[in-house]
């Protein structure tokens, strides 16, 4: 295991011999960029919170401290989602990658994992003060991260069979999905609304959306030992798992949306949306340009944020507006 900061081609001094506090502001700009990561998971909780609340007919939204303290740690999670990443994939990165972050020596795995540590003490703290009841989902989460960091004790199995990996991985997605809306029926003593085993389906197919839509590239930009589902599948059949894929979510949104009793405005919403997204992949298997290429990984955040909204953000602000 990689302990110390390397050196590499692409060291900068000037970086290297900065402050802490310094690296770790260009390590975020470059690794999980808060304020786009923040806006995404900001929409992710608000919704969750939100659909949880009008499935069940609750009016108003949860107190604001109570939100501000659920998103800090929704957030900090996916940052430690991409902590354990950098572990995970260390010795890749230093030999395929070489201008991250961590094999270029802007910051090492050890001050990762201090940071890593430190933030993990932090949270359990946090909800432990100001409200002990999550502490059990937060600590399924925490300990499924674990697992991941060590791939399930079957790395090399998991290397070599990406369906699986791919797939066991998502599931952190519905568990932190899980924790936020607890925000909402966990805390309020009640049993969670049947609609939100749809929610948290969607939840599990927008992260496979969004993974394979961000590595959907025109054969000219592959790179050895970077893993591309193009490159895998070849450009069509992984454009077109990814469209198949995002129907698929949509289905499960629609359900979703009818398990709240929404109506038409929403399913429209939805089905538009769906429209939209697919149009960058279906010029893609056309035209076969990196343009569009770059054009999916962004329809695949648009469609996470915008289905997000559709399913619980937007009503829910439309019920406070009114009241």
């Amino acid at each position: 295991m990689i302990v110390s900061r390397s050196q590499n081609q692409f060291s900068q001094h000037r970086e290297n011999s900065a402050s802490l506090l310094w690296r770790f502001f260009l390590y975020q700009k470059e690794r999980f960029p808060l304020l786009g990561h923040g806006l995404l998971v900001a929409a992710f909780s608000f919704s969750a919170v939100s659909y949880s609340r009008i499935c069940r007919g609750a009016t108003g939204f949860i107190d604001w401290p109570t939100f501000s303290v659920g998103i800090f740690t929704t957030i900090s999670l996916f940052f430690l989602v991409r902590v354990f990443d950098e572990f995970k994939d260390a010795e890749e990165d230093a030999r395929y990658r070489p201008e991250l972050p961590v094999p270029r020596g802007l910051v090492s795995l050890r001050e990762l994992a201090v940071a890593g540590t430190v933030l993990s003490v932090l949270l359990m703290g946090l909800n432990l003060y100001f409200f002990p009841k999550m502490l059990s989902i937060l600590g399924i989460i925490m300990g499924y991260l674990l697992f991941m960091g060590k791939e399930f004790f079957v790395a090399r199995w998991l290397k070599s069979h990406q369906f699986w990996y791919v797939t066991s991985h998502m599931f952190i997605i519905p568990f932190i999905d899980v924790y936020a809306s607890g925000l909402d029926w966990l805390l309020a003593g009640v049993s969670p609304p049947t609609g939100l085993l749809f929610f948290f389906a969607v939840s599990y197919m927008n992260g496979i959306v969004l993974e394979i839509g961000r590595k959907i590239r025109v054969p000219a930009a592959e790179t050895a030992g970077v893993l591309t589902y193009s490159a895998m599948l070849g450009t069509n059949r992984a454009t077109g798992l990814w469209i198949v894929l995002l129907f698929l979510t949509l289905v499960f949104s629609m359900t979703a949306a009818l398990a709240a009793g929404y109506e038409r405005v929403e399913l429209t919403v939805l089905a538009a949306l769906f429209v939209l997204c697919t149009a960058p992949a279906f010029l893609f298997l056309t035209y076969k340009r990196k343009t569009y290429a770059k054009m999916i990984e962004y329809a695949s955040a648009i469609w996470t944020v915008g289905m997000y909204l559709t399913l619980g953000g937007g009503p829910m602000l439309a019920k406070l507006f009114m009241e």
